[in-house]
């Protein structure tokens, strides 16, 4: 499986780092491919550690920009025109999307997925990892769209909440396996 992650290239302290590992752990126990932003800073760097510690592939996509952030022990590495091409090719190169706490690029990249996946441009999973609840208020906001009809598709339908990292692996793995 090709799991891309949306996540900040901030450092950020345990309560973000700690499970960040972990499900990177998991992708890489589980032999599948990390297919994230290609920083080699922050959180970014995090996941692709535990992957890569654990035996998993490293696809990065970046923009030239970045380029001076980015893992150069990726097992492959693209470099997009700008930041809208690099959304493209990271929804194009993976099988599912996970967003871990991130700032407004990971706003950003979730907002743009569950928009293609409200009008049926993709059926990939979504999970939203909710560590310490740091998306608590977006959810609450996405099911105030829903609850006054600005939203077409339930919000089941466009994506998975979970609290852990096993419990978002855990969906990932059946949500695939039924593709």
């Amino acid at each position: 499986m090709r799991i891309c992650v949306f996540l900040s290239a901030a450092d950020l302290d345990e309560r973000y780092t700690r499970p960040a590992r972990d499900f990177a752990e998991l992708i890489g126990e589980g032999g599948h491919t990390l297919v994230w932003g290609g920083s080699d800073t922050g959180l970014m760097r995090v996941v692709a550690d535990g992957v890569r510690r654990r035996g998993g592939q490293l696809v990065g996509v970046s923009v030239g920009i970045l380029r001076q952030w980015a893992r150069t022990d990726a097992d492959e590495m693209v470099f997009a025109e700008d930041l809208a091409a690099r959304k493209a090719l990271l929804l194009a190169g993976a099988d599912a999307l996970v967003v871990l706490a991130g700032g407004l690029g990971t706003l950003d990249e979730l907002t743009e997925v569950l928009e293609l996946r409200k009008h049926g441009l993709h059926d990939k999973p979504v999970v939203l990892l909710n560590t310490e609840g740091f998306y608590d208020g977006l959810i609450t906001q996405l099911r105030r769209m829903e609850a006054d009809g600005f939203l077409p598709t339930r919000l089941s339908e466009l994506f998975f909440v979970a609290d852990s990292p096993a419990d978002a692996f855990a969906h990932l793995e059946e949500a695939v396996g039924e593709r």
